[in-house]
């Protein structure tokens, strides 16, 4: 599946070149003050500009090349940290366009009432509104996001999910909600919208992904004003040394008092400008990091909370379990042989067209070497497989074979005069308990045995549940099957717990429990009975082939409604805390080495002795002051691609991840700048700039 992001749309040279004009466009005030850390360096370098034109006029308060040199690199400290934004923000636009692409205005046809020979008439699909009737035919856009009121059609989604295999949608069920932009392949549908003009899923897609309703996060709120804090402390410890170094010249008698613009420098290296410069990217990228995943997180407080959920609730088919149950053995009846019943068992389903049929047919083949039969070459008369007789079969020279349910087996023998035997009674009953499905053969008034169907747990899911564990995460299966089956499945799984003979009102319950427990809950859901479970957990994932309510009640949409998402979802959200938490942790650490390169060096004129701090031995307090302000703005460009990429993850406990990442990152952010400023000084030595 090619999922529709912005790296299969737009070369990643363009959304360069988009960041560049847009890092540029972010320079104004009103831009710049959303980001209460970077709007300090974006003063300083408004004031030290001021200072470099003050200087070619005589008014010096620092020799012109060194308050130019700083200026630059001030400025370059803004664009970098604009950059970073812009950058995540471009993707997310890229995808948006995609998206947007895909919204094609049409006509519509319709109806008066939902009947296929209502009075109809051709109207712009902007001009429908909530609850209006349209027919849709083969070949035509469905004009607006709705519920399918009757037929049934394959319906192309690719234009919104990237997915080429098309998708049957029909009334009634979880499979009734379309999507406007998408094309009906075959037959027809009535549908009613259910979105006004302007806010349909596709439009509420293009908002979230291109980030213009983006709103901060709770922990993102919490972070900024931490690093509020910092700016003002420094910030003000900043501004006392000036007079305090006035006062110290006058003491001492010699040297002179520290210039501004090394004041701004200080001021600049020692706030946290990384994590300051980074913080909007992390969150932007999150999001982008979704939608790469082809899930649409309706806010970022959604993302954020799947970083912090401890509880999942999967249902079984089709997350844990293949979705469709597979032939697993065959058990005849007494007295018939097992190569007689492997033929009667594949007879009797080459006309089941279910996936459980033609599971038996491959069974049969693989299993016992039977080869697959054609219908028309036998020459017999087949009976499908219908809801409604539960049997499938076939008439071959004069024989009558039929596979199905069990008391729809048993009838057909009884019609015939025959009786089910009590060994093959007593086979269902075990499949039965095993938590399995039987299905009964046979040939006329003569039962021939029982086929065992059995629920296929997905390779890996085992494994998958165990990363889960060690990251402190409870897996609860969700199913409607009996506790007996339930308890083998899970088992087989590795869940830690189950629910089972789920109902809606048991799903909430289970929910509520746990979050009164102090746990976050997730879930998948699809169905309209789903709603009220969806509306309550902390992060909801909706199907994208599921109903309207399903939709509006979660904060997250899968467009390709694979249920074992969510298990991508909850690792996608514990990445972009755990990046949040290293680069916070790599930006205060690094404060260290600036301040062995800044402070010194200011006011080593007024006490020398000061130049004993000096350990990386740079060459002089203009030198070394240029070079920490370097380093501090090439720190940021160096960090954007993990703020965008996010930190690796691994299977482990947030303590054990904590403790990793202070080790990597805090020991990182604390040695990486005393070789990065060093090597910084000696090219400014050398090249003369200082």
């Amino acid at each position: 599946m090619e999922s529709l992001t912005a790296e299969t749309k737009i070369s990643n040279g363009k959304i360069f070149r988009s960041a560049l004009i847009e890092s540029a466009r972010k320079l104004s005030p009103r831009e710049q003050i959303r980001n209460p850390v970077m709007f300090v360096v974006y003063v300083g370098s408004i004031v030290t500009t001021l200072l470099f034109i003050l200087s070619l006029f005589g008014i010096r308060d620092a020799s012109p090349l060194f308050i130019l040199q700083i200026s630059i690199w001030l400025w370059f400290t803004v664009l970098f940290a604009n950059f970073a934004e812009a950058i995540a923000e471009s993707r997310g636009k890229a995808h948006a366009e995609s998206l947007r692409r895909s919204r094609k205005e049409t006509t519509a046809r319709r109806l008066a009432r939902p009947e296929l020979d209502a009075p109809s008439e051709m109207v712009a699909s902007p001009l429908l509104v909530k609850g209006d009737i349209v027919l849709v035919r083969a070949g035509e856009l469905i004009p607006a996001d709705g519920e399918v009121v009757q037929g049934a059609a394959s319906v192309d989604e690719s234009a919104v999910t990237g997915e080429s295999a098309p998708v049957i949608r029909e009334s009634g069920g979880d499979r009734s909600a379309v999507t406007g932009g998408t094309r009906v392949l075959s037959d027809w549908l009535l549908i009613r919208v259910t979105s006004e003009p302007g806010s349909s899923f596709l439009d509420r897609m293009i908002a979230m992904v291109e980030g213009a309703k983006r709103k901060k996060t709770p922990n993102e709120i919490a972070l900024t004003i931490l690093l509020i804090a910092f700016t003002l402390i420094f910030l003000v410890v900043c501004m006392t040394l000036e007079p305090f170094s006035s006062f110290a010249v006058a003491s001492a008698g010699h040297g002179r008092p520290v210039s501004i613009t090394a004041l701004i420098a200080l001021l600049v290296c020692l706030i946290p400008t990384t994590i300051g410069a980074l913080l909007s990217a992390i969150g932007i990228a999150g999001l982008n990091r979704m939608s790469q995943r082809n899930v649409i997180a309706m806010s970022g407080r959604a993302v954020e909370a799947a970083g912090d959920v401890d509880v999942l609730l999967l249902d079984k088919t089709g997350t844990i379990t293949l979705g469709n149950r597979q032939a697993d053995r065959f058990l005849p009846a007494q007295g018939v042989g097992t190569e007689e019943f492997a033929e009667a068992a594949q007879l009797s389903s080459l006309a089941d067209e279910t996936p459980e049929g033609r599971s038996i047919v491959v069974y049969a083949k693989n299993r016992f070497g039977l080869r697959g039969r054609n219908i028309a070459e036998l020459g017999a008369r087949f009976i499908p497989f219908t809801a409604q007789t539960r049997m499938s079969g076939i008439d071959l020279d004069g024989r009558q074979i039929r596979k199905g349910s069990v008391d729809a087996i048993q009838r057909f023998v009884g019609t015939n005069g025959g009786l089910m035997p009590r060994e093959v009674s007593e086979s269902v009953n075990e499949v039965a308990t095993k938590g399995e499905t039987p299905l009964v053969v046979a040939d006329g008034a003569r039962t021939l045995g029982v086929i065992a169907l059995k629920d296929i747990v997905k390779t890996g899911i085992r494994e998958r549940f165990a990363s889960l564990r060690k990251m402190g995460i409870r897996t609860v299966m969700i199913t409607g099957d009996n506790p007996m089956t339930a308890a083998a499945i899970a088992a087989e799984a590795g869940t830690d717990d189950f629910l089972s003979e789920a109902t809606p009102e048991q799903k909430l319950a289970l929910i509520r429990d746990y979050q009164a427990q102090g746990h976050m809950v997730a879930m998948t859901g699809d169905g309209t009975n789903d709603a009220p479970a969806l509306a309550q957990a902390d992060v909801a994932v909706a199907m994208n082939t599921g109903t309207q309510e399903a939709k509006e009640a979660g904060n997250m949409v899968d467009l390709d409604s694979n249920p074992t998402k969510l298990l991508d979802i909850v690792q996608t959200g514990k990445q972009l805390l755990i990046t949040r938490g290293a680069l916070t942790t790599f930006s205060i650490a690094n404060d260290v080495a600036k301040y062995f390169a800044i402070v010194p060096s200011i006011f080593v004129a007024i006490y020398p002795r000061l130049s004993a701090l000096n350990i990386m031995r740079l060459h002089s307090p203009e030198s070394a002051i240029l070079s920490a302000v370097i380093f501090n703005a090439l720190i940021i460009i160096a960090l954007i691609p993990l703020a965008l990429r996010g930190v690796r993850q691994k299977a482990a406990s947030a303590k054990a991840m904590l403790r990793r990442n202070l080790w990597i990152y805090g020991l990182g952010g604390l040695i990486a700048p005393f070789p990065g400023i060093k090597l910084i000084d000696m090219l400014v030595h050398a090249i003369g700039l200082a």
